[in-house]
């Protein structure tokens, strides 16, 4: 277990400042498709339901584990050869948000909701497609002996970073631009929003590669190996990751890490993708929100993140996810006391201090979670699996939470209690989980000293 002070020691390497900047390019994209198109629609007279429902839009990152083979296997083109295979899958994600958002800032929700929300899905499709070379940067970016030290602190800066874009820079930017003290006019955003785009991949291309020679990839990945074909070829790069992760874990053990990361933080998406309509409602102006929920919270998520990593580094990330995601269900109840109250600052302000810090310990305990069932070998298409199953109770259910608002004849307490109790399942299935991953580590243990033994 690292004192403060090693810890602080060991944040001093360089990689971490690649993995921050990365998170934030992953993070700021639901900006875009997200919290500037929500405030825009409302703005334009759309209902809470047609808000909720273009939030669908997010269920795209629930199914990038289908191409995440090709992301994982495919060389781009002259990119390949400039930049290395992540950053190059990076940087032409990147490039696509970047023709995105300058298309969408010519359209007007009011007038034209179809191609809005087909330009919102293009967003969010590059940006799905990025998270997937993000994490396998990310977790490659460390050799396996440095993995069980540094992983719990790169999920923590990845968090930092995510927030950082979503949240107290991109976010709070985006959303003070489009503020009455600005005037800036939403199409002006997006423009803004782009030029900043485009800034972060001058950035990626000054970062290093991952050393993919020492990621234990099959000689296929590292090399142009053009001998499998047809059925082989298929088996090797589609199905062999997705089956080399029921084997390693074992059948009950892998389809329960499934089943736990899609419903374990569906509740807090619920609460997520209505909340600024649930602000603007309650009588929160923009200025606020950007500078309480945006600012403060994002920055508040940043601080949290590195404790929540701390914690979960020396009393173990099921019991981080444990105690998180009791307090993350429970802080929900806060919204249902501001929805009592009214426009309170003051408990504004502490209701998203709490919740903020509850996320943060959850979302660096899923993510280290995630990446310990990673495979080396597979990483990007075992993480995209796990992270779309997660994206898919967070995003596609999620989606229909205005249609719940609005059934509920705009009883926001009632449906923040709903959001609490739906976490409830979940963690029962966590404390069930806790007991099968010691099996499975013991077994991990048991192949490296066979290994060992071998060599």
């Amino acid at each position: 277990m690292l004192s403060i002070r090693q810890t602080l020691a060991l944040l001093r390497d360089r990689r971490f400042a690649t993995i921050f900047l990365l998170g934030f390019s992953s993070g700021f994209p639901w900006v875009l498709h997200g919290s500037v198109l929500t405030l825009w629609m409302q703005q334009s007279g759309l209902s809470r339901s047609a808000i909720g429902y273009i939030g669908a839009v997010t269920a795209i990152y629930a199914f990038n584990w289908a191409w995440s083979p090709l992301v994982d296997k495919f060389k781009i083109p002259l990119l390949f050869r400039l930049f290395g295979r992540r950053r190059s899958w990076i940087l032409l994600t990147q490039g696509l948000i970047v023709i995105a958002v300058l298309l969408l800032s010519q359209a007007d929700p009011a007038l034209s909701l179809l191609p809005v929300s087909l330009l919102a899905l293009a967003i969010a499709l590059a940006s799905a497609t990025q998270d997937v070379a993000v994490d396998a940067y990310r977790i490659t970016l460390f050799s396996k002996a440095e993995s069980d030290e540094k992983m719990p602190y790169s999920a923590a800066v990845a968090t930092i970073g995510w927030w950082s874009g979503y949240g107290f820079i991109g976010g709070a930017f985006a959303l003070w631009l489009g503020s009455a003290s600005v005037g800036l006019s939403w199409p002006g955003v997006y423009q803004a929003l782009a030029l900043l785009y485009g800034v972060l991949m001058g950035l990626i291309c000054l970062s290093p590669e991952p050393d993919e020679q020492n990621s234990n990839l099959p000689a296929s990945y590292v090399n142009d190996d053009k001998r499998g074909t047809g059925v082989n070829w298929f088996l090797e790069n589609i199905a062999a990751p997705f089956a080399e992760f029921f084997q390693r874990c074992g059948f009950k053990l892998a389809l329960s890490i499934l089943v736990f990361l899609f419903s374990f933080r569906l509740g807090e998406a619920m609460l997520g993708r209505m909340s600024l309509v649930f602000y603007v409602e309650l009588g929160f102006s923009t200025e606020e929100i950007a500078l309480y929920q945006k600012f403060f919270g994002g920055l508040a998520t940043a601080v949290f993140s590195l404790l929540g990593a701390f914690i979960n580094t020396r009393y173990g990330v099921i019991k981080g996810m444990l105690v998180g995601g009791i307090a993350m269900s429970s802080s929900n109840l806060l919204y249902a006391l501001m929805a009592q109250v009214g426009p309170d600052p003051g408990l504004f302000v502490i209701t998203l201090l709490i919740d903020n810090f509850t996320q943060a310990f959850a979302t660096v305990a899923v993510i280290s979670f995630m990446s310990y069932f990673a495979s080396r070998t597979y990483t990007g298409t075992q993480f995209a699996l796990m992270s779309s199953i997660s994206n898919f109770g967070r995003t596609t259910l999620a989606a229909g939470s205005g249609v719940i608002v609005d059934a509920l004849g705009g009883n926001w307490s009632l449906f923040f209690i709903i959001t609490t109790v739906i976490v409830v399942p979940s963690l029962i299935l966590l404390v069930w989980l806790g007991k099968q991953v010691d099996v499975y580590r013991g077994q991990q243990e048991v192949v490296s000293l066979s290994a060992d033994d071998r060599s």
